[in-house]
């Protein structure tokens, strides 16, 4: 699977109205860790809306930490995750749910789907997926 079909796969999760935005994108990403996809689901069951409800740091940017995590083994996790931040912050314009969310211009500053999709093109393009 391409890093463009993933994070495809990941949009369309998240719509069917299954998946919250960190399961999303860890699902999407299963395949790069030891875990299965339904495991990934319930591990990053707490992180939607902003971790927990609480419009924090977006769902799918703690996703793609998350797969970040189980791939390194922990070992650089800390300076990959800053990468995957630094890079969302640039494409997305904000890494707090509720700045994402925040209405101008008649629309929200980033949409949940394009989060979902960039965290996945994010986390491929500094772990090397093809």
């Amino acid at each position: 699977m391409t890093l463009s079909e993933r994070a495809e796969k990941a949009v369309e999760l998240k719509n069917s109205g299954m998946y919250n935005c960190a399961q999303a994108v860890t699902a999407a990403l299963s395949d790069q860790t030891k875990l299965t996809e339904e495991q990934l689901k319930q591990v990053s069951a707490g992180f939607c809306a902003g971790m927990g409800n609480l419009e924090a740091t977006c769902g799918a940017l703690i996703g793609a930490g998350m797969i970040a995590g189980l791939n390194t083994e922990g070992k650089g996790t800390l300076g990959v995750t800053k990468r995957i931040q630094e890079e969302f912050g640039k494409r997305c314009g904000a890494l707090k749910c509720k700045d994402l969310k925040a209405i101008t211009d008649g629309k929200p500053l980033c949409r949940c789907e394009e989060c979902v999709r960039n965290a996945v093109v994010i986390y491929g393009e500094i772990m090397n997926i093809k």
